[in-house]
């Protein structure tokens, strides 16, 4: 992948808080006992937000925007709903265009639009305008800088599949102000250093175009290690970003700066137990055993994505199995995948 879109992708990767891919109308049984742990002490709609990212990690998108769709109709002025609504929509995009086997590679590798665009670009004006109204009403100010932010960075996913190279860096920039304002206003605000975490990561990482839109836009420099700092505080103490940051933890370990394919393997493994009907777990962990010399573990990861989500009828489960299929491919070239 070359560094320009690194670049673009890792400056708007950073609001994603949960994957989706095969429909599964129950979450497992490991996903409830998260839940039941961390809604104990959330209020109502927290709780329901908490419902639906598990719903969404485990694979199951379509019953995760409805649940996010009943945020926003008990409340129509919170921008909670709006957020998730739309995260939710952008990994609908990231899993029907991205390599979603290659645990290293972070952008999606199309700039084609897809039928999801305008509806995502929606869905992050409301969250903007919602969270602006409350700020100014001095409504929870520190919580709507979060939404705020992280509305922000997905705009920036957005743009940079799109190779727009100063959108994206400037809704980074902005993404980055409005989270630092959370947690200065909020310290124990864990959720928002997803997005500064993996600002600080890849700024850092990646010099080459940076310096270029820092010049252009006074975009802020990064800090690796404090970036890793940063995500592994918010996989650990994270409410809605902890399953995320654990993914994009376990990215960076497998890059080959950090070459930690242990510790990624780990991270992939745990939200496969956590979460075992999102085929997306295991097509990572299966890549990261044949990287550490598995070769018969890895295959047998692919297998099982293949064999789960044949006869999928969503978008995203077909592109599951077809990223199991290309998966297989790669190990027996030339030999048809049944």
């Amino acid at each position: 992948m070359r560094i320009r879109e690194k670049v673009l992708v890792a400056l708007g990767a950073v609001c994603a808080l949960s994957v989706g891919t095969i429909p599964s109308w129950s979450a497992p049984a490991g996903a409830f006992a998260i839940e039941a742990k961390q809604s104990g002490s959330l209020s109502p709609q927290m709780a329901m937000a908490t419902h639906g990212l598990n719903l969404l990690m485990d694979g199951n998108p379509d019953a995760a925007i409805e649940v996010f769709q009943k945020i926003e109709e008990s409340d129509p002025e919170s921008a909670l709903g709006y957020l998730l609504d739309a995260d939710a929509v952008w990994w609908k995009i990231y899993l029907t265009t991205g390599n979603l086997v290659d645990p290293d590679v972070f952008d999606v590798g199309s700039s084609k639009m897809t039928p999801y665009d305008a509806h995502l670009e929606d869905l992050i004006r409301a969250t903007i305008f919602k969270a602006k109204q409350a700020i100014r009403s001095g409504h929870d100010v520190a919580q709507n800088y979060l939404y705020e932010g992280m509305a922000y960075a997905l705009r920036a996913r957005l743009t940079g599949l799109r190779g727009e190279a100063l959108p994206t860096a400037r809704a980074g920039k902005k993404m980055r102000s409005l989270l630092l304002k959370a947690v200065r206003l909020d310290p124990n605000l864990t959720d928002a250093y997803l997005g500064i975490g993996i600002y600080n990561y890849f700024v850092a990482t990646l010099p080459g175009i940076i310096k270029l839109l820092r010049w252009l836009i006074g975009l802020p420099g990064g800090n690796r290690e404090l970036g890793l700092q940063q995500l592994r505080e918010a996989a650990e103490h994270g409410v809605l970003t902890r399953g995320e940051a654990e993914f994009y933890l376990a990215k960076d370990y497998s890059r080959g700066l950090e070459k930690h394919y242990g510790k990624s393997l780990q991270l992939f493994q745990r939200l496969a137990a956590q979460y075992p009907q999102n085929g997306l777990w295991k097509l990572l962990s299966g890549s990261l055993e044949i990287r550490l010399g598995h070769l018969t573990q890895g295959e047998a990861l692919y297998r099982q994505v293949f064999d789960m989500t044949r006869g999928e009828p969503t978008a995203t489960g077909r592109a599951i199995h077809q990223a199991a299929r290309e998966a297989l491919e790669r190990l027996h070239p030339g030999q048809a995948i049944q």
